[in-house]
């Protein structure tokens, strides 16, 4: 099983490194067809593991291929961590990277950089794949790190525009932000463990946390707690949390396939893998599962609402990949790993497919992206227009869809999470993902009604050429269609109610809010009815979706007044609660301004004016002085020297 380990990551790896040198020679469709097979390959390994691990007897694996370096008796490996959470990850990365690479043979077929962007999406996939894979720290930051390299390269792949430049330095350098949480946190591990293996690690994550450390004199905070907390600053960047969710809006600059690949199964989920993966320590911190909570909660509602004011197509969806990654993470703050990872998996199935049928959409209205110059695309489109539904029905947690199982059990993951008493935490994070389900239905739906119902708001060339996709666009979007609907019904107990996580994520007795509703689990079916009876979820699911057809296909007038009363709201919303502005206005200019600051006091007036240039001005005028001396007449120097002579004689006179 080794060399299939191997092979799962190096096919990815060495069909991007061919393509990249020498897809200029094999040509577009040596190109595609190369990474495609490669992601293919990777897939039907993942597959083959997954098997293999659940059904197949196989036990999990934790092994290194080789030692790359020792540094003071800390072992710095590379090797790999196989186990059921490791394997559903794979699985999920490498369908979706295949369905993308698919859909990307239409989508860029008349780009320039066809070649340049299969090798760039098939690194993207590896360092996924080494990302998830990885069984110590050093090698779960070089993916971490390579996943954000190759997403800045993505997001600027039009670098032709200067949006898309912007673009990709605002992800990266965010992204840098919290990574320097992220590896303070590791080098905290580090200090208290002497390893980089995960496995020595949570063997001594007890230890860790009954110590304290002392970053400023007199202020003592929990050893674990502190760990935790950087390592979550790392997940907020990746996964995109707010405050430092900035960058994923802009990250739509970017081509459609490669905006399915970072909001579904890539990037984004790196945070909410890496937390999962980290239980064994957060389960020995409530402060740190505290700030997961409110983080998450924050995220899940308040950037669920920007979601309403949104007309690009690709950023209103962008806004709702913000929104259910907060979903995860309240999954996450209650210690519900499982659940987190339940909906990271159903969210890459509905979102990449939502993103796919985004760009369909977009090529039949020839590269136009505002939902308000749209309407009436069903008749068509209908291929599309079936999946896109598909995809919005998941997405808001319509019944039956897998949407529904994983968002559902979110919510009565918070519900049962007794352990954080009934405080103010309990009670926002449980209004904010009950409120979520009615905002995220509002603004899914309103694209929905804006783009396939309604007037036809397109000029008549535009609707002269509207026309289905090809196969190669629609197929991938029947593939991600079918788990979007089914995947929930088929998988729930499974993954939730079997122990299939059993070794792979710890929950203390106290923290696990799944017991109560493992134990009221009899299938499939029945969850469904009792959910539709207990659950609020399919009634806020339901309004929102009626208010959307209201406002935007009943009496689309109103909102037009709704907006006037409401100007200040939707002047907020419509500013992003001014969260750029803080960033990019706030610590990007004000870093400059003090850039230019120090570049002009302190280099250029203080160092090159005073001490350089200052000292050689000073002497220059002590030469011109001492110059004016040399007059060359001998009585000048005979006159000089006596006045010399009886300076030293006073002074030896007067001390003496």
């Amino acid at each position: 099983m080794h060399s299939i380990h191997l092979l799962i990551i190096l096919a990815p790896l060495l069909a991007a490194v061919v393509v990249g040198f020498f897809g200029h020679r094999i040509g577009r469709a040596g190109s595609h067809w190369l990474t495609i097979l490669a992601v293919g390959i990777s897939f039907v390994l993942s597959s083959i593991v997954l098997y293999q691990l659940y059904w197949g007897g196989l036990e999990a694996e934790n092994y290194k291929l080789y030692t790359w370096a020792i540094s003071n008796e800390i072992a710095m490996e590379i090797g790999f961590l196989i186990d059921n959470l490791t394997a559903l990850m794979i699985v999920v990365v490498s369908f979706v990277s295949l369905m993308v690479h698919i859909y990307t043979i239409g989508y860029m077929r008349d780009d320039p950089g066809y070649q340049r962007f299969f090798s760039y999406i098939s690194l993207f996939t590896f360092s996924m794949l080494i990302l998830v894979m990885s069984n110590n720290f050093l090698q779960l930051f070089f993916g971490w790190e390579a996943v954000g390299l190759f997403s800045y390269l993505l997001i600027g792949f039009w670098y032709q525009r200067e949006s898309a430049i912007l673009a990709n330095l605002k992800a990266f350098l965010i992204n840098r932000v919290g990574d320097f949480g992220f590896i303070l946190g590791i080098a905290a591990i580090v200090m208290y463990t002497n390893s980089l293996d995960y496995v020595t690690v949570f063997a001594n994550a007890e230890n860790i946390s009954s110590q304290n450390i002392e970053i400023f004199s007199g202020i003592s905070w929990n050893a674990m707690s502190v760990v935790c907390i950087l390592l979550f600053i790392g997940a907020m960047g990746k996964s995109a949390q707010a405050p430092l969710h900035v960058w994923l809006p802009d990250s739509m600059e970017g081509p459609t396939p490669i905006s399915a690949l970072i909001h579904a199964a890539t990037m984004v989920t790196a945070g909410i893998f890496m937390v999962a993966r980290m239980s064994p320590l957060f389960e020995y911190s409530e402060t740190a599962l505290s700030v997961v909570l409110v983080v998450g909660s924050f995220t899940a509602f308040f950037m669920g609402l920007l979601g309403v004011v949104q007309n690009d197509i690709k950023r209103l969806i962008a806004y709702s990949t913000l929104s259910q990654l907060g979903y995860m993470t309240v999954a996450l703050g209650v210690s519900a790993y499982s659940v987190a990872i339940f909906h990271l998996m159903t969210h890459a199935f509905f979102k990449a497919l939502l993103f796919l049928a985004a760009g369909s959409v977009i090529i039949a209205m020839h590269h136009e992206q505002d939902i308000r110059n749209m309407g009436g695309l069903k008749k068509y489109m209908p291929l599309t227009y079936f999946t896109a539904l598909a995809g919005s029905l998941a997405l808001i947690g319509f019944p039956g869809t897998s949407g529904f199982f994983s968002k559902d059990i979110i919510i009565e993951a918070v519900k049962h999470s007794h352990w954080m008493g009934q405080g103010i935490i309990y009670w926002i994070s449980y209004l904010s993902v009950l409120l979520g389900v009615f905002v995220t239905a509002l603004y899914t739906f309103r694209m929905f009604f804006l783009v396939f119902h309604g007037e036809e708001h397109m000029d008549n060339k535009t609707k002269k050429d509207l026309h289905e996709s090809p196969p190669v666009i629609t197929i991938p979007l029947i593939l991600l269609a079918i788990p979007s609907l089914i995947a929930g019904w088929v998988t729930i107990e499974t993954v939730l109610f079997n122990n299939y996580f059993e070794g792979a994520i710890f929950v203390t007795g106290l923290h696990n809010s799944l017991q109560g509703l493992a134990s009221e689990f009899t299938g499939s079916f029945n969850f469904l009815l009792h959910s539709l009876k207990s659950s609020p979820v399919f009634y806020l699911s339901i309004s929102g979706v009626a208010t959307s057809w209201f406002f935007y296909i009943q009496r689309p007038d109103i909102k037009g007044m709704i907006s006037l009363k409401l100007s200040g709201l939707r002047n907020l919303l419509i500013n992003k609660y001014y969260f750029d502005d803080l960033w990019v206005k706030g610590f990007a200019a004000g870093g400059r301004q003090v850039g230019y600051f120090l570049w002009k006091k302190g280099d250029e007036l203080i160092i090159d004016g005073l001490i350089v240039n200052g000292i050689a001005n000073n002497i220059r005028q002590l030469a011109l002085i001492l110059r004016n001396i040399q007059t060359g007449f001998l009585y000048h120097y005979a006159f000089i020297m006596i006045i010399g002579l009886t300076f030293i004689l006073g002074w030896l006179l007067w001390y003496r």
